[in-house]
């Protein structure tokens, strides 16, 4: 004697059959969803909920459910609703007057809001205002600088520099040079406490100078190899001296471009006299206050990052044998740095920020 409702007939399409089936067997699939298909499967195949229930190792009423979701919305009733969590309790009101004081106001006695002095105006609790200023990418604490160049001719350098990065003339050199001054020899008053696991490594804020050195530098862009050498000062005499120590190490027969800032080092009677007497090298001269043009400054950034700014060197000496054994080290595996602004790039950039800035 059969008891309780009779069951609606379950009647799978091949297609949805074929896919069931490659749900149920399928490693990656959510194990959730594989065992709702071999539910149906089976029911499908005729087998009343109990039978199936104990096959697969599942209560009776979850035989039921799963049926009957199928049976109602096919394939789409396998997938888990969506569930509708807690209310919220911050309105848009309150989110976009957030938002319109962060950009158009500050607290009193302060320049900018933190999580919370707004906090005490909102009302809101730090974690909340923390998750909107992160969900729109707004960050009071963090400030930046910028120099705008007032060369003359910043259009026309910005395009001679960019060719000659993007598209540099055949069989040429192209070089970025310039001088890294005055790079301290540092010496913490106590030793460095080493990095440990949950703790960073610790040296002390106060430190004890011990001299400087200079690094001139000339970056090969294709290949991203540097010639440098570190002399105690920074003079012409200095540079007239990397001068010859680049044309010594680079092929004679090749053109050379140099990229160069508008120190006055660089531009000195005796370093024109030395460019005239030797004419196979091309000037090119970044815009003043724009040595970001420059590539070799990258240059500059990683190894003072990497090697300098945390190094402990008590003289000058040790200092400058680090720097050589940096530039050792980079050029048996060069990377060149990869240029991709244009010069249109470049320039449209400058002007809607000119524009922006600009006082009427």
């Amino acid at each position: 004697m059969r008891t309780g409702r009779p069951k609606k007939p379950l009647v799978l399409t091949n297609e949805e059959r074929e896919k069931l089936e490659q749900w149920a067997r399928r490693p990656k699939t959510a194990q959730r969803l594989a065992l709702r298909s071999r539910i149906v499967l089976r029911c499908g195949e005729g087998l009343p909920n109990q039978a199936v229930a104990r096959e697969l190792g599942v209560r009776g009423a979850t035989v039921g459910k799963w049926r009957e979701r199928f049976r109602t919305a096919r394939l789409e009733g396998l997938a888990d609703e969506p569930r509708p969590g807690a209310p919220r309790e911050i309105t848009d009101a309150q989110v976009e007057d957030l938002i319109t004081r962060t950009l158009e106001s500050t607290p009193p006695q302060a320049t900018h809001w933190s999580t919370r002095s707004m906090a005490r105006v909102t009302k809101l609790s730090r974690p909340t205002i923390s998750r909107i200023w992160q969900a729109f990418g707004l960050q009071p604490h963090r400030t930046e600088t910028f120099k705008l160049s007032a060369d003359p001719f910043f259009g026309e350098k910005v395009r001679d520099l960019v060719g000659l990065y993007l598209n540099p003339p055949d069989h040429a050199v192209v070089l970025c040079v310039d001088e890294k001054s005055q790079v301290q020899a540092l010496d913490r008053t106590r030793p460095v406490l080493p990095l440990r696991p949950g703790v960073p490594e610790r040296q002390t804020h106060d430190y004890i100078r011990h001299g400087t050195t200079s690094l001139f530098a000339a970056l090969e862009i294709a290949t991203g190899k540097v010639i440098g050498k570190c002399p105690r000062r920074h003079r012409s005499q200095e540079f007239l001296k990397f001068l010859e120590e680049v044309d010594r190490q680079l092929p004679t027969p090749a053109a050379l471009h140099i990229v160069m800032d508008n120190y006055g080092t660089h531009k000195t009677p005796k370093v024109k006299r030395w460019f005239a007497r030797h004419p196979r090298y091309h000037l090119h001269f970044t815009p003043t206050r724009a040595s970001w043009l420059n590539q070799v400054e990258r240059f500059f950034a990683e190894i003072t990052r990497r090697r300098i700014r945390r190094g402990t060197f008590t003289p000058v000496r040790e200092l400058e044998l680090a720097i050589h054994d940096y530039l050792q080290n980079h050029n048996r595996d060069p990377k060149p740095f990869v240029w991709r602004a244009s010069a249109n790039d470049i320039l449209d950039k400058v002007k809607r920020f000119c524009e922006r800035t600009y006082e009427t």
